[in-house]
């Protein structure tokens, strides 16, 4: 952690929908007048594209049938936590681009799967904002989680979030059915053990839990729209937070336990504006005045 230099950490697996919640942090940003430099998490992933594959034939080959992102061997974390570090302490931090389609392969000149060279972050940014799968892993070689200021875990339940990949990874990546769970099978352990600890290290999390049968993942037809869903909001530490203005503000919602919230889901972008903006003036204001 950081007072002049501090770190956002936002953290979910595949198909959360930690791209959305990128979104409305880049509209208070901008609102806001806040310069922030962005790493992915995908940019710490150990192989590109094609090696992946083979080592993933390889260890399945070994009977390893579960080796995949999710886990620890899969991904640079040791140097994800440096950059984390060096932020921390000089405002500039180590990084690439991961290029997932054409239209990124186009901008950065190289291929989809593969990797743009490791560059540095500007200079001058208020604050570093990271999404990925492991903003908030601790482990017994490497504590990411200790060097950000504020940590957000984005985890739907979990038929949910099996339905949101489906539909990604079909429409947009070609996948077919089959192909999309056998990659969820493969995850399963390193979901498990790698992903679902980091949501007792965050800060707050938002947890979408849809009001209509998911009961089986892979037949359905369409993922359930935000006015089919509520959404969990869970604080690490209630003190400090206005649960009474968040009630009042935000229709229809309600207090499930003393550090929980329960808000309709079409009111998740207006709750993250209520919470977050005031908590991102707090780390850019403690920043100035630390300079």
């Amino acid at each position: 952690m950081s007072l002049a230099h501090p770190i956002i950490s936002v953290t979910g697996s595949s198909g959360a929908g930690t791209t959305s919640v990128r979104q409305t942090f880049e509209q208070i940003f901008r609102r806001e007048n806040v310069d922030a430099a962005y790493i992915e998490g995908d940019a710490f992933h150990r192989y590109d594209r094609a090696k992946m594959k083979e080592v993933m034939t390889s260890e399945t080959a070994k009977g390893n049938n579960h080796f995949s992102h999710f886990g620890l061997e899969a991904n640079l974390l040791e140097d994800l936590e440096d950059s984390f570090q060096s932020f921390g302490a000089t405002g500039r931090a180590r990084s690439r681009h991961y290029i997932h389609d054409d239209s990124e392969a186009k901008l950065h000149g190289a291929a989809p799967g593969e990797f743009t060279e490791w560059g540095q972050t500007p200079e001058g940014a208020d604050l570093l904002f990271y999404e990925g799968l492991h903003g908030a892993v601790k482990t017994d070689t490497c504590n990411i989680a200790k060097h950000a200021d504020l940590k957000i875990g984005v985890v739907p339940v979990i038929n949910l979030e099996w339905i949101q990949k489906l539909h990604r990874d079909r429409a947009d990546r070609g996948y077919s059915s089959e192909a999309v769970m056998d990659t969820i099978l493969r995850r399963m352990p390193d979901y498990l053990q790698v992903i679902c600890p980091q949501f007792s290290e965050t800060d707050i999390n938002f947890q979408r839990i849809p009001t209509v049968d998911t009961s089986n993942p892979g037949i359905a037809r369409w993922i359930p729209t935000p006015d089919e869903s509520m959404v969990v909001i869970r604080f690490a530490n209630p003190h400090g937070i206005d649960f009474s203005y968040l009630l009042t503000m935000i229709d229809n919602s309600f207090m499930s336990r003393a550090n929980s919230i329960v808000i309709p889901g079409s009111k998740t972008d207006l709750a993250m504006q209520l919470i977050l903006t005031p908590m991102i003036m707090q780390l850019v204001d403690r920043k100035h005045r630390a300079a």
